[in-house]
């Protein structure tokens, strides 16, 4: 433990002038030393909450009453006090106890990482959370290992996904075995809100949870689409009138209607609803009516403009035709059953082969039937979300960005293109001092303001690596 090492990190960054009229550099460095003495902190109380199970436990053992109720107790007294001194509430100070004592005997290394300030404890939860049903000892040291060489890399978001990959393939116990078990425990259930609101929530198999997200996020986005154009006057196509009136349609009916589209019109242009807001609707509306039925939805999409989910999955050649049980990915969840993958794969009316380097991992080509769209499609399984450190909005959402601008005589090649998300990155590429080089792989290199380098790493050659640290030795 390291109380005073931390201490020493916060003053001695404290130390070096006033934060109030410090630098640019100086701020970034500031940031960095307190939040490293705050991880190193936080690996010391979570010691101390392991110590304090260990306490409990060998109180209990002293008791010499079989009955359950009484051998409770000492957990339950020590949880008290620690709750008490940090007015938490002592059920959950129980169960962080014992989550401690967890990490601190199953997960050394990943403790020593949040103590150096490699990592945080957002990324310790990510780890302890897929690795704890890895039992055997030795495969769980080499599931640490992998899992590290990603969480010293990505953000916590980012490397979930990778994470829980490697936790399947490093349990001996098969995903499919452990996904009939989950799946039977698919349910629906209500929680009340304050204010007569309620929150509606599911455990549904994941390639379900994620399409019907995105079907209700299509269903949002033309909705709001919808609404904008109408406020805007820049609607496009032809008028609702001229759509259900044809030739001979003049009279009393035709100005029913056309009275009635302008009135829909109307209710159109004054929707003012939130995208999250629109999703809750169209939910409603779909589970209620079996369509999105509101009339502001109905007047905004078609009648024959279906709308559907979009998810993207990859599979092992091997496992699609049967003859291997590794597992599938869901691209931004993690793992998924080869039953469930195969599925997907029967009913999908679009195939594309991906093609991967038996040596780095990096995707180096994706082989469709519609050659044209070869490179976008390459790119989106390459690169999978935006290529800013950090940001995880989806591929198919983002930019094709040149990295060498193609005003610069930037090529127009998968090697100097990279996905970026037009709102927020693909500005800060192109108008502010950050810069970016792209390696060899996909890697890109991007340099900040101050000078810092920051690298990230397409998700597939970081798996590639992290999966070539679990076969080594562990170094501890």
């Amino acid at each position: 433990m390291n109380s005073s090492s931390a201490a020493g990190s916060i003053a001695g960054s404290i130390a070096t002038g006033s934060i109030a009229t410090a630098s640019h550099g100086a701020v970034i460095s500031g940031v960095e030393h307190t939040r490293q003495a705050i991880a190193a902190l936080q690996a010391e109380e979570l010691q101390w909450f392991a110590r304090a199970e260990a306490l409990a436990a060998e109180e209990t053992a002293r008791i010499p009453s079989s009955e359950g109720r009484e051998r409770e107790m000492p957990p339950r007294g020590m949880a008290a006090e620690l709750a008490a001194v940090l007015r938490r509430s002592d059920r959950g100070m129980q169960e962080r106890m014992r989550d401690a004592a967890v990490l601190v005997d199953g997960f050394p290394a990943t403790l020593a990482a949040l103590e150096s300030g490699r990592i945080d404890v957002a990324h310790v939860r990510v780890i302890q959370d897929a690795g704890a049903r890895i039992t055997d000892p030795d495969a769980r040291a080499r599931f640490e290992q992998a899992a590290l060489v990603v969480a010293e890399r990505e953000t916590p978001g980012r490397a979930k996904p990778i994470i829980l990959m490697l936790a399947q393939r490093l349990d001996p116990v098969p995903l499919e075995e452990r996904h009939t078990e989950a799946a039977a425990g698919r349910r629906v259930w209500v929680r009340d809100l304050d204010d007569g609101m309620a929150e509606l929530a599911a455990i549904l198999p994941a390639p379900l949870a994620y399409a019907i997200k995105e079907r209700l996020t299509a269903h949002a986005r033309e909705i709001v689409a919808a609404a904008k154009a109408a406020r805007s006057g820049s609607s496009t196509g032809t008028a609702p009138s001229e759509n259900r009136v044809g030739a001979g349609g003049a009279g009393v009916g035709a100005d029913r209607v056309a009275g009635d589209d302008v009135a829909e019109t109307d209710a159109i242009a004054t929707d003012r609803r939130t995208t999250d807001q629109v999703r809750a609707d169209v939910l409603t509306d779909l589970l209620l009516t079996g369509h999105a039925s509101a009339p502001v939805s109905s007047g905004s999409i078609p009648a024959t403009a279906a709308i559907t989910a979009h998810v993207q999955i990859t599979i092992p050649a091997a496992t699609l035709t049967g003859e291997s049980t590794e597992p599938a990915e869901l691209v931004g969840y993690g793992p998924i059953d080869p039953a469930t993958a195969r599925h997907l794969a029967a009913t999908t009316p679009v195939w594309e082969r991906l093609f991967t380097s038996p040596t780095t991992g990096a995707v180096l080509q994706v082989d469709t039937y519609r050659p044209s769209m070869q490179m976008r499609r390459l790119l989106d399984a390459r690169d999978e979300h935006c290529r800013f450190p950090g940001c995880r909005r989806p591929a198919r959402h983002c930019d094709g960005d040149h990295t060498i601008d193609a005003a610069h005589g930037g090529p127009t090649r998968v090697t100097n293109l990279a996905n970026l998300c037009p709102g927020r990155h693909h500005p800060v590429k192109h108008k502010t001092a950050w810069s970016v080089v792209q390696k060899p792989d996909g890697i890109l290199e991007w340099t900040s303001p101050t000078g810092r380098v920051y690298v990230d790493i397409p998700r597939r050659v970081l798996e590639f690596r992290a999966n070539a640290a679990a076969d080594q030795p562990a170094p501890f």
